[in-house]
């Protein structure tokens, strides 16, 4: 897509105007024609097995046949909607109401799932405490930027103590970077920078399968029964149509139970849906396994529920700041939904209380994701107080080298240094946390850490009175640090660790070395 869009502004290809159809096409029965678009994820799996259902002559619609297209992505799911090449499509929630946002004809008439997503770790990587090392300073793959997964992850990292996000937008930690699901493996084999991905089934458990990748967390563990993929209609065919979409809405939600109560069947569908010109490699066995985890995909309950949407535009517009709020009366239509699932039990909904992911309160399900301060730290002395550094953000310590100073920066910046044929911006912590300079000697030394920055991850160095020991700190040992007293901003501040040696302040080398110094370095690096 990309290729095709430099193409287009370099005049190396003629630019043709997207062809707008005129609307599915009826049959000499009267029926419907309806194009639907999707992925090749197990969360569009009720779509396979409503098409085999119809192949197969199960199911006999009065009103429409079905084309399904199956797409390499979400760009092209989205381009072919709001192009009009397809009728509807399964396709992102954020997504589709990003899309309504910005004036795109569409209406969400079903859910096409719930859960169904898995978060995987390189298993090429050493995962140990404290396991927020593991995602630090690492790329990280999702699906889209308006994905579910990119909520979910978002919050995962953030109750980690990590700071996730795309390159540019703020300081981050932990680096979004958007792959196609189908190639998420792949990426991941091929990058030892990047920690894990989360995406739909059935691409992780391939990861796994195929040795790439070790399971983290499923999408319940971090937000029971949330929604992902949703059916969406454009208005002239819900307009023009509604019989067609009653009918089809009906079938997809009794596919949906198929697939609850025949899951061998369904996924010996998924391998031909999925994964028809066998690329992928998918085979039932692993499809079954999918389908059958108690923590996995449902797909029995496919009623939209708004105070889920309202949920998810919550908090990726408050917390991450991006999409727009839409009106969600204006964008759900119930009405298909309504008939279809009158007859469930869970028809009238999830019961959430709006605003609040069910099972975000809880544990992640795994105590490890909790923010540890627990771990090996690199002892430095500044006077007689102790500091400790995480010793996964320090790259190597160095005596004191040639320092080039540069004009009009603050006293605590010292200047670059040239390590290496690298070019590393050089601090003296004395001068930075207000101290009384003192006389470089032998002991004095640089130690390069990685901090993150508005671009991705940087080294910077820092001059310290003198490096002591690396020491293992136990959870047990450390105490929140004081209000008031220190000579750091205690947000700067991970704890106070209770030593043999002392009392030693563990740092947050990222804090401390946030926005300011970015802000000052950047026009002169």
């Amino acid at each position: 897509e990309l290729k095709v869009l430099i193409e287009e502004c370099f005049g190396l290809k003629q630019v043709v105007a997207p062809k707008k159809e005129e609307g599915p096409k009826m049959s000499a029965e009267g029926k419907v024609h309806l194009k639907m678009a999707h992925i090749q994820i197990t969360d569009h799996l009720a779509l396979g097995v409503l098409k085999h259902q119809v192949a197969s002559g199960h199911k006999s619609p009065n009103h429409f046949s079905l084309d399904t297209l199956c797409m390499p992505g979400w760009n092209p799911v989205q381009n072919a909607l709001e192009n009009s090449e397809v009728d509807g499509a399964f396709i992102l929630a954020p997504m589709a109401m990003d899309l309504f946002s910005y004036g795109v004809p569409i209406k969400l008439v079903l859910f096409a799932h719930r859960n169904g997503s898995i978060c995987v770790r390189n298993k090429s990587g050493k995962y140990a405490k404290p396991y927020q090392q593991f995602f630090k300073h690492k790329t990280f793959y999702i699906p889209h930027k308006m994905s579910v997964h990119n909520m979910l992850a978002h919050m995962y990292f953030t109750q980690m103590g990590l700071r996730p996000g795309v390159v540019g937008k703020e300081a981050v930690n932990v680096l979004f970077d958007v792959v196609p699901p189908v190639a998420m493996p792949e990426f991941l084999k091929d990058n030892a920078e990047a920690s894990g991905f989360l995406v739909a089934e059935p691409i992780g458990s391939r990861a796994i399968t195929a040795g790439i990748a070790e399971r983290q967390f499923l999408s319940s563990e971090v937000w029971q029964d949330h929604p992902c993929c949703v059916v969406v209609f454009r208005d002239e065919i819900l307009k023009k149509y509604p019989e067609a979409v009653q009918e089809f809405t009906t079938m997809l939600v009794e596919s949906g139970i198929y697939i609850r109560d025949h899951v061998d069947e369904a996924a010996e569908i998924a391998v031909n849906f999925l994964d028809p010109q066998k690329k992928i490699g998918l085979e039932p066995a692993l499809l079954r396994n999918v389908l059958s985890d108690p923590q996995g995909i449902t797909t029995d309950n496919l009623y939209p529920v708004k105070e889920d949407l309202e949920t998810i535009q919550d908090y990726m517009t408050s917390k991450m700041e991006i999409g727009r709020r839409i009106n969600l009366a204006d964008f759900v239509d119930t009405r298909f939904a309504d008939i279809a699932c009158k007859n469930l039990p869970s028809a009238a909904g999830t019961g959430q209380e709006k605003g609040a992911p069910r099972g975000a309160a809880k544990k992640l399900g795994i105590d490890q994701a909790l923010a540890s301060r627990e771990g090996k730290y690199l002892i430095f002395t500044l006077g007689d107080e102790r500091y400790g550094l995480g010793i996964l953000d320090v790259r190597e310590i160095i005596g004191l080298i040639s320092i080039h100073e540069l004009p009009q920066m603050p006293p605590f910046f010292k200047g670059v240094i040239n390590l290496r044929d690298k070019i590393i911006p050089v601090m003296d912590m004395r001068s930075k946390f207000g101290m009384e300079s003192a006389e470089y000697d032998a002991r004095t030394c640089i130690i390069v850490v990685e901090v993150s920055g508005l671009t991705g991850s940087r080294l910077i160095g820092i001059i310290v009175d003198s490096v002591s020991e690396v020491v293992s700190i136990k959870e047990q040992d450390v105490e929140d640090p004081p209000k008031f007293g220190s000579t750091v901003d205690s947000q700067c501040l991970l704890g106070m660790a209770k030593l043999p040696e002392g009392v030693t302040i563990l740092l947050d080398i990222d804090r401390l070395m946030h926005l300011q110094e970015e802000i000052v370095l950047s026009p002169a690096l």
